[in-house]
């Protein structure tokens, strides 16, 4: 569901460049194995970024790209179920990057 969304996203925001580029890979970030999902879409105003996992929130308008605002908030909430975060960095015009890290541990195995 977390893939899903992200390169869901990543299609949509790509679909008006005349070559669009997706990318998923991990790093290590912080000692922390890290996963994320890049494109060079429409990026979004990172000054509104915490709008961006809010449900129903959005920082493009309906006519320019279709959606219903849930997408990100379901990511959010997953990511945190599993014990990691989630984040991203963009810049207008020149895309989105959504990195999330994942709990080595599960939660029901926590005490």
């Amino acid at each position: 569901m977390v893939l899903d969304n992200l390169l869901g996203n990543a299609w949509k925001f790509t679909g008006k460049k005349e070559a669009a580029v997706i990318e998923f890979d991990s790093d290590m970030i912080d000692g922390t194995p890290t996963y994320f999902v890049r494109d060079n879409g429409a990026g979004f105003d990172i000054a509104f970024s915490d709008k961006l996992f809010g449900t129903f929130q959005r920082l493009h308008l309906d006519r320019d790209f279709s959606g219903t605002g849930i997408g990100l908030s379901l990511v959010h909430r997953i990511i945190s179920r599993h014990g990691g975060k989630v984040w991203a960095e963009a810049e207008v015009g020149s895309g989105a990057t959504f990195y999330f890290t994942l709990s080595s541990t599960s939660p029901e195995t926590d005490s």
